[in-house]
């Protein structure tokens, strides 16, 4: 948890907010993620590594082809944590936060998952299909561990429910910001965005990052005032998909440059 606050503040104190950049684990196998996460970490400021699973339902089809490909390498949960201890071997101060779906982590044991990620070096998790309600228990382990727990809050959350999830969440709330699934989106609807998480962060005091949709450094602009901190996925996954790397590097450069404010 003590890497997010740190994270955050040092770019505040720069006017920067934080990319925090997408990819699945082991995809297209673990060997070549590790070069993957190496050259994400020369412009992320977080990282969210997905965790494999069957069945992502929240996930479009550029992220679950992405599940499909490590599920085939062999990939499971053993070999996310494995790859996470390789990351932090060269990343001693950049957040790295697992993303993924209970079932695997209830598979795996939730307090030896918990333990297990700690001791790879996991800053935090993001558990989308574990609502607050069900929750609370995950929540408390994970900031026993001094590690984050955090929520996800959408368009349709009432102001009762986002402060349910104020209350459990950890260093901060990720705002979805659209009904739906991953996926890229060619226009957002900014106003609305902008004006929702201004309603996030009054409700629970909490810092508020923004994903789902965002594809270009245009999108991190349009509405650069209000969130926190800006999530990129699909449009990293689909250029690893493409193995197109030379892509991928000018796309984190143009997102990167889009959360300075010179």
């Amino acid at each position: 948890m003590e890497r997010i606050k740190n994270c955050f503040e040092k770019l505040e104190a720069k006017g920067e907010k934080p990319l925090i950049v997408y990819a699945t684990a082991c995809d297209p196998n673990c060997s070549k993620s590790l070069e993957i996460f190496r050259l994400i970490l020369k412009y992320a400021d977080m990282v969210e590594i997905g965790m494999p699973f069957s069945d992502p339902l929240a996930d479009g089809p550029t992220i679950q082809k992405a599940h499909e490909r490590a599920l085939a390498a062999g990939t499971n949960t053993q070999k996310v944590l494995e790859l996470v201890k390789k990351i932090r071997d060269f990343e001693s101060e950049k957040p790295l936060i697992l993303m993924g779906y209970y079932n695997p982590i209830f598979v795996y044991g939730e307090e030896k998952f918990i333990r297990d990620a700690f001791q790879a070096g996991v800053d935090g998790f993001i558990v989308p299909d574990l609502p607050p309600e069900e929750g609370e228990d995950f929540a408390r382990k994970v900031k026993s561990m001094k590690l984050s727990p955090i929520f996800l809050a959408a368009p349709t959350s009432t102001d009762d429910r986002i402060k349910r999830i104020g209350e459990v969440t950890g260093e901060f709330i990720y705002y979805v910001s659209v009904t739906g699934i991953t996926g890229e989106r060619e226009e957002l609807a900014y106003r609305e965005i902008e004006r929702d998480i201004e309603r996030v962060k009054r409700i629970t005091g909490k810092k508020t990052v923004v994903g789902f949709g965002i594809s270009r450094g245009k999108h991190i602009k349009e509405m650069y005032n209000s969130p926190d901190g800006f999530v990129v996925g699909s449009a990293v996954v689909k250029r690893i998909e493409q193995e197109d790397y030379k892509n991928l590097e000018s796309l984190l450069e143009e997102l990167k440059a889009a959360t300075k404010l010179s």
